[in-house]
């Protein structure tokens, strides 16, 4: 049975899954135009509005509306609505989030001199040393601390930028509190996600193992783990057990393949053995693939009891050939 026959829902990441920085990743389109399953873009940016990331997405040539949407700033406001249901709040965002947060019945402001009641951070490329420092004013002064995501870097097309954890933890420094986060890793956008929808059996999809899929897992759901963005074939050997995906694929085009193809198990003819601190990856056939040779490889290392192992070692031309694939 293919993947997508197996889920009422997608729970799709953006930044490194569906587009990366202003280009759609390569065969990502044509992977959701030929999708009937229902889709959610579940994201932790929370630069755009949903509005904004919709027409972002349409002028890519996916299909998307508004309420296919939901950032981590939506989810951070409501976290807030939960503990603080009205008053003046401090906004560190693009203007989309400030609108967001008015629109919720807060009060935005720039100051701590205005003494809000919270302080909201979500990423914007122009935040600088004056914004940081009226949030740790407001936070010393006695406001709630809500980020809308702690992603330490954010992928673009010349590579990874500083991402709204980055900023978040000059924050943290300067006040010695952390704030409560809406986006992933936890599990709320998550379960918020698969109600909009009406999701009983929904697929968690991304690129990175500590937010994406480790929010997904937290969630109870099934997650997909793609090849495209942040976390390569090293890092899903050295995945500890929270960020480990229940299936690998290349990329989105691979919600098609039979799902039992990506679940982690011998391929391709390879072989895999832990021996002492290596992995040794044996075999393969001329057209075996370094995907076939890392799921070879996790079914080995996530069953095994001891410490990861921290090399693999290849003892045939073709798994030589497909290691020298691997990132």
């Amino acid at each position: 049975m293919r993947l997508i026959d197996c889920y009422d829902a997608l729970l799709l990441d953006l930044d490194g899954t569906v587009w990366m920085g202003d280009e759609p990743i390569p065969h990502a389109v044509d992977a959701l135009a030929g999708c009937a399953t229902r889709k959610m873009y579940v994201t932790n940016n929370a630069s755009r509005g949903p509005e904004a990331v919709a027409t972002k997405l349409e002028g890519m040539g996916f299909e998307a509306t508004r309420d296919d949407i939901l950032t981590s700033a939506m989810a951070a406001i409501d976290m807030c609505k939960r503990e603080l249901p009205s008053g003046k709040v401090l906004v560190l965002g693009t203007e989309s989030f400030v609108d967001l947060v008015r629109e919720a019945g807060y009060e935005p402001v720039n100051s701590a001199d205005e003494n809000p009641v919270a302080v909201l951070q979500g990423h914007n490329p122009d935040t600088g040393w004056r914004q940081l420092s009226e949030a740790s004013l407001a936070i010393h002064n006695g406001a709630l601390f809500f980020a809308s995501n702690l992603d330490a870097t954010l992928p673009q097309e010349r590579g990874l930028m500083v991402g709204n954890g980055s900023m978040v933890e000059a924050v943290v420094h300067a006040t010695g509190v952390r704030p409560h986060s809406a986006g992933k890793p936890e599990a709320e956008m998550f379960h918020d996600a698969a109600r909009r929808m009406g999701s009983r059996v929904p697929l968690a999809v991304g690129d990175r193992l500590n937010t994406d899929i480790a929010g997904g897992n937290a969630a109870g759901m099934d997650t997909l783990h793609v090849m495209t963005g942040v976390s390569g074939h090293h890092a899903l050997v050295a995945a500890v057990p929270a960020e480990r995906p229940s299936l690998i694929a290349t990329d989105l085009r691979d919600l098609y393949s039979p799902l039992e193809s990506l679940k982690p198990g011998r391929q391709g003819d390879f072989s895999a053995m832990v021996k002492g601190n290596d992995v040794v990856l044996a075999g393969g056939r001329s057209d075996s693939t370094a995907m076939q040779a890392l799921r070879t490889v996790l079914d080995v290392v996530w069953k095994h009891d001891g410490p990861t192992p921290t090399s693999i070692i290849p003892t045939s031309t073709v798994a030589e050939k497909v290691l020298a694939e691997w990132r």
